[in-house]
């Protein structure tokens, strides 16, 4: 999901902070010192920022393989899901990427991952629940912005832990200031099923599958945070459509 800002530039760097570090006044946060234009970074002319989301599975045994493809699709930032990890830490897994990830137990767990010319610029880590976290980067002459990994309750779980993740998505977001960017990489367990007739701005007609009750969720938030759900607005093959297979199942995940 995207919340439109202006295009993001990566010209200067943030001075180094710590992952841990939370609840600083980052509104208006510029990164610093400012570019004199000689560095090698790219510029907002020549660069497009490449965010990804991925369901890991785990990322036991995984650290190089998702760092090299990350690299060969030029990622800078990748929110991931179920790393079923433990801890609240941040480590480097190749290709210059670093993953920086929360887990309460062996299970669930979310992460990001930040490329090179981003670890600089980190603000804000906000770690919410194994469900849910935040990072908030710094840019130049704009307002921050905002990524957020979350992977919600699949179906068939309580509905009090269904509730609770949602609770924790509207209170995140409201406590986002209102110009500041906002992308969000999940995996929401819900389907928003292939056309819609009343979320126009959300929803772009080119989806998979049937709506159903947690889909009917996903568009309920989006539409209160005017974010768009971006994969359903390219035409796209079948095949392209179905992000996950199973005992003959096809489904897209949202």
């Amino acid at each position: 999901m995207k919340k439109s800002q202006k295009e993001s530039s990566i010209n200067t760097r943030a001075s180094p902070l710590s992952d841990g570090i939370k609840n600083m006044e980052a509104g208006n946060t510029r990164a610093s010192p400012k570019s004199d234009g000689r560095g090698t970074e790219p510029t907002s002319q020549n660069h497009k920022l490449r965010i990804a989301s991925w369901n890991v599975g785990s990322m036991t045994g995984r650290s190089a393989e998702l760092g090299e493809a990350l690299r060969r699709r030029r990622i800078n930032l990748c929110c991931i899901q179920e790393t079923k990890w433990k801890g609240s830490k941040a480590r480097q897994i190749g290709n210059e990427y670093k993953l920086i990830y929360h887990g309460t137990d062996p299970k669930n767990g979310v992460g990001i991952v930040v490329d090179k010319n981003f670890q600089e610029r980190i603000v804000e880590v906000n770690r919410i629940s194994d469900r849910l976290m935040s990072i908030k980067f710094a840019l130049d002459g704009q307002p921050c912005m905002n990524v957020i990994s979350a992977y919600a309750p699949q179906v068939g779980r309580p509905s009090d832990e269904k509730q609770t993740f949602w609770d924790d998505m509207y209170d995140l977001l409201q406590s986002i200031p209102r110009d500041e960017s906002i992308y969000i990489g999940a995996d929401l367990n819900g389907h928003v099923g292939s056309t819609t007739n009343s979320y126009h701005r959300i929803h772009g007609n080119q989806g998979y599958g049937t709506l159903n009750p947690e889909g009917e969720a996903i568009l309920q938030f989006a539409s209160t945070y005017d974010l768009a759900i971006v994969n359903t607005f390219f035409t796209k093959s079948e095949q392209h459509l179905v992000t996950y297979k199973s005992g003959g199942n096809n489904t897209q995940i949202e």
